[in-house]
């Protein structure tokens, strides 16, 4: 049977500038004739697909750090949505805090997403902004009111701001709720997403396992991030890249000499010998 190899994009497989280099195109798509491969990721369906138009995916995508599984072909796997009650009521309690979140989910099953941005918004949050100034799916929201189907809920700012949210949501919701705190990668600021308890990547790669028919021991998966240590503990063979955090690397089965902006994943993936 084939391996799988699955992958997270942001300072993974992507480089630091949002690129996917030739050598890593070329790489990948040699490697998806003889492997099953594919990516778990915090970004949404339309913009990883617009990151990997050019690579063959050969297994379901796991999305928006494990809330929705997708097919390269846009059949909808799963999804682990927070509905509109519990979602205004996380709301609730970051007012308190003096934030305001992003809210992101779908508006039908066709998979036709919203990307809702407060009317309150601080520095970390305005950096973000910018990344999708000309998105058509982002919609001012300066009720701060959630959606029917709430894929995640994330809030930027300090982490001397959003720690003490994250302590009051966990301890408001207990298991209701999934809460991650991270360093964001790509400013000095943290992220504090908000999933459904079964909306990670662990419990996605788990699905994605029961609906390719194999298990544990078949899966490499390569990550950096916090979001990623469920999928390392779950997988037989977990890899992290050069520029991963400590507690990755910690929990990695192997460690890489090379960075994200160096093809680490490519390099790795060359390294495959050829089924015959």
């Amino acid at each position: 049977m084939k391996p799988i190899y699955i992958t997270d994009l942001d300072h993974t497989f992507l480089r630091t500038d949002l690129s996917i280099s030739d050598f890593s195109t070329q790489v990948w798509n040699e490697k998806a004739n003889d492997n099953i491969l594919s990516i778990a990721t915090a970004r949404s369906y339309q913009t990883s697909r617009d990151f990997l138009h050019t690579l063959h995916l050969t297994a379901p995508m796991i999305l928006l750090d494990g809330s929705m599984i997708v097919s390269a072909e846009k059949k909808l796997i799963d999804v682990q949505t927070i509905n509109k009650a519990l979602g205004d009521a996380v709301v609730e309690i970051g007012f308190g805090f003096d934030i305001d979140p992003f809210i992101i989910g779908l508006k039908d099953m066709d998979l036709n997403e919203s990307f809702l941005y407060p009317r309150t918004l601080n520095r970390h949050q305005k950096f973000v902004l910018k990344g999708y100034k000309d998105d058509p799916r982002m919609q001012f929201n300066p009720q701060n009111k959630t959606m029917d189907m709430n894929l995640k809920i994330v809030y930027f700012g300090e982490y001397t701001t959003l720690k003490p949210l994250c302590d009051a949501l966990k301890s408001t919701f207990e298991d209701a709720i999934e809460c991650k705190l991270a360093p964001e990668n790509y400013s000095d600021g943290y992220f504090l997403t908000i999933l459904h308890p079964k909306g990670d990547k662990a419990h996605a790669l788990e699905k994605v396992m029961h609906y390719l028919e194999r298990d544990s021991n078949d899966m490499t998966v390569f990550g950096d991030s916090l979001n990623d240590i469920g999928m390392f503990n779950l997988a037989k063979t977990s890899i992290a890249v050069s520029n991963a955090l400590d507690e990755v690397k910690a929990v990695a089965t192997i460690v890489l000499p090379h960075s994200n902006d160096e093809d680490a994943v490519a390099k790795y993936l060359r390294t495959i010998p050829i089924i015959n």
